[in-house]
């Protein structure tokens, strides 16, 4: 049985929708065990009349929130019965085996490293979403906004740990990777990318496609973008926003008129596969990887269908040791870069 730790108090619709999510992934997944952890009195209120199997499922009550406004550090230390540090904790102690939450970013970025830790050998961990491509398939794109400024080897490692996610969860065989950069020359980047482009094409365990640019995140061949937080983090928002862009004019133009409307009609299912192509509640949260268990961070304004896919993405993780696979991979890296680095100091090529 996969057990999952659910913050059922995070995210703008909580708890009812957390707590109908959590039931639909139950009733979907008969080897689930989920854990909701928040305010009993309103988790019971929202599972009351529900059809579930109660033997799957656990609530254990807790007195605060942490909510998206308070400073993240502050709240994780401060507040010990918060929803989100129960959850972590509870982790932690092995009594779940991954855990999912909606709510503030930074608080579950803080509350993941101080209270549950990193990966022995990950330099930082990172935010790793999931962007539909034109190919109805999914790219990686890691970091996409928990480290702002990186290190070449920060980066590196986000290319792993992504390599390892996109063959452990969704079984894509030695995932493409590609560096985000502003040209695909060799040359192009900042020293930053530069420096990670050579460490990357030395990397076995990588399989480095090169530079390339923000076009490939959704019209490229490859399944891992690579990327410093700050910079994958406005590709990320930028594709948000051309997705909902396009969403309005549509919308504008089939209402136009009658004829428009006529067309929207004849046209429905064309839409419809649109819309479904480029649907980002039915491709989970974003995994936080680096972390020794495997957490997701669900979208704040998740509504229970987005939720129930975050907790089976959760789920397939656990399931497909991702963490396991990561810290092989990891550390294949870490000692061909100590390798590395030994012969330079010996004036070896």
């Amino acid at each position: 049985m996969t057990k999952i730790v659910i913050d059922a108090m995070g995210g703008d619709f909580a708890p009812q929708q957390q707590v109908q999510g959590a039931i639909d992934a139950l009733n979907a997944d008969k080897n689930l065990y989920l854990i909701l952890v928040g305010d009993e009195a309103q988790i019971t209120r929202e599972l009351s009349g529900k059809k579930y199997d109660e033997s799957r499922l656990e609530i254990v009550h807790t007195t605060e929130v942490i909510s998206m406004e308070e400073i993240p550090t502050k709240a994780v230390k401060t507040k010990k019965d918060s929803s989100l540090v129960v959850a972590f904790r509870l982790l932690k102690e092995g009594k779940a085996d991954g855990l999912v939450s909606s709510g503030s970013t930074g608080a579950v970025l803080t509350a993941g490293v101080l209270i549950l830790g990193r990966l022995k050998g990950v330099s930082r961990p990172a935010l790793c979403p999931i962007i539909p491509n034109h190919r109805g398939e999914n790219t990686f794109l890691c970091d996409c906004g928990a480290n702002v400024e990186c290190k070449p080897v920060n980066l590196l490692h986000f290319a792993v740990m992504a390599s390892a996610y996109a063959e452990a969860v969704y079984g894509v065989k030695n995932p493409k990777v590609g560096l985000l950069n502003n040209g695909t020359e060799e040359h192009k980047g900042l020293a930053l990318q530069q420096e990670t482009n050579a460490l990357l094409a030395n990397t076995p365990c990588v399989n480095y496609v090169g530079n390339v640019e923000g076009r490939d995140l959704m019209f490229g061949d490859i399944d891992v973008m690579v990327a410093d937080g700050f910079t994958g983090n406005i590709a990320m928002k930028s594709v948000e926003g051309c997705g909902k862009l396009v969403s309005t004019v549509l919308k504008k133009e089939y209402k136009r008129n009658l004829w428009t409307k006529i067309c929207a009609l004849l046209s429905g299912s064309v839409i419809k596969n649109f819309k479904n192509a480029l649907d980002y509640e039915g491709k989970g949260g974003a995994m936080f990887l680096g972390l020794s268990k495997a957490v997701v961070k669900g979208h704040g304004n998740s509504k229970a269908y987005a939720f129930s896919v975050c907790i089976k993405q959760a789920a397939e993780a656990v399931r497909g040791d991702m963490v396991g696979k990561m810290k092989t991979m990891i550390d294949e890296t870490n000692d061909e870069i100590a390798k590395t680095s030994a012969n330079t100091e010996n004036g070896e090529e």
